[in-house]
């Protein structure tokens, strides 16, 4: 498995697909990198060669913010939200969704699984 920024991307898949696995690497950007390295993107991850490799991997040091640097980005952005009280910021803090999507319905994957709250049970009065 070639080890690129850090992380072993799989080498019995293209490496146009193999970069992706990378945090913060997508389809476009993918392209642009083997495009930028001279690799051709249907090339298997398993048969490049260590000059590939590491253009490859000098590349995306250069170019891009991935992995942990990229995590620790987004998180200070989050707690940057938090910290001025926005709306966004206490969305993000009660853990619902934060583009305006509905809650009434949906939104479980923001809210986790149904908490179910004991409600009345259709008992009838007796006179």
């Amino acid at each position: 498995m070639p080890r690129i920024a850090g992380v072993d991307i799989p080498s019995d898949k293209r490496i146009d697909i193999s970069l992706r696995y990378i945090f913060g690497v997508g389809p476009s950007n993918a392209l642009d990198i083997l495009q930028a390295a001279r690799v051709e993107p249907g090339t298997k991850a398993s048969a490049l060669s260590e000059d590939e490799i590491s253009r490859i991997a000098n590349i995306i040091d250069r170019d891009y913010v991935v992995e942990g640097q990229l995590r620790r980005q987004v998180a200070q952005n989050i707690a940057r939200l938090r910290d001025i009280r926005c709306y966004r910021g206490s969305r993000h803090a009660r853990g619902l969704p934060v583009r305006g999507q509905r809650t009434r319905t949906n939104a479980r994957t923001r809210k986790g699984p149904r908490k179910t709250v004991a409600g009345k049970k259709g008992v009838k009065e007796q006179k």
